[in-house]
């Protein structure tokens, strides 16, 4: 996200919303030991979850992945297990340095945002999350201050909706 302008100016939408929570992940873990224990304390008191980050190689960020497979206990999807995503709201905001037209099949990239980010979905899904359409911001690295702020207000109405 540092190297990002438009994602540390649409991220600071969350530091100027005082009821929103923003961890960052590569702050919190820049040496990759993710400290599972407080992290799964730390979801239990959310209503809602926000996953907000780039397309990094066509992917999620590598410590979002990490983060999911020592964080997210498997025994959650056992019925009689207390799971902190059942039920919750979940959105994925996402950015890419790409025009909108670069995904899908005709597109040059050949796969949707969503088909790239599937394993997320696929895990959030497998936890009952009542997931919400994913939220893209296309060429992130252009955007004007304008454009930024049109995306800032689409993110008031998604969340309030």
């Amino acid at each position: 996200m540092e190297y990002s302008y438009s994602n540390r100016v649409l991220i600071n939408f969350y530091e100027r919303h005082q009821h929103y929570d923003f961890l960052d992940l590569y702050e919190l873990y820049a040496d990759f030991h993710i400290q599972a224990f407080t992290e799964r304390k730390r979801l239990a008191k959310y209503e809602r979850y926000i996953f907000h980050f780039p397309i990094i190689w066509f992917g999620a960020p590598p410590l979002l992945r990490l983060w999911l497979d020592e964080v997210l206990d498997p025994t959650w999807i056992d019925p009689n297990v207390e799971n902190p995503f059942e039920d919750k709201e979940i959105f994925i905001i996402t950015t890419t340095r790409s025009k909108e037209r670069s995904f899908g099949p005709e597109g040059k990239h050949k796969f949707t945002i969503e088909d790239l980010i599937s394993g997320l979905i696929v895990t959030l899904r497998a936890f009952q999350a009542d997931l919400k359409p994913t939220y893209i911001v296309y060429e992130a690295e252009t955007l004007t201050k304008k454009e930024i702020i049109l995306h800032k207000q689409n993110f008031i109405k998604l969340l309030s909706s």
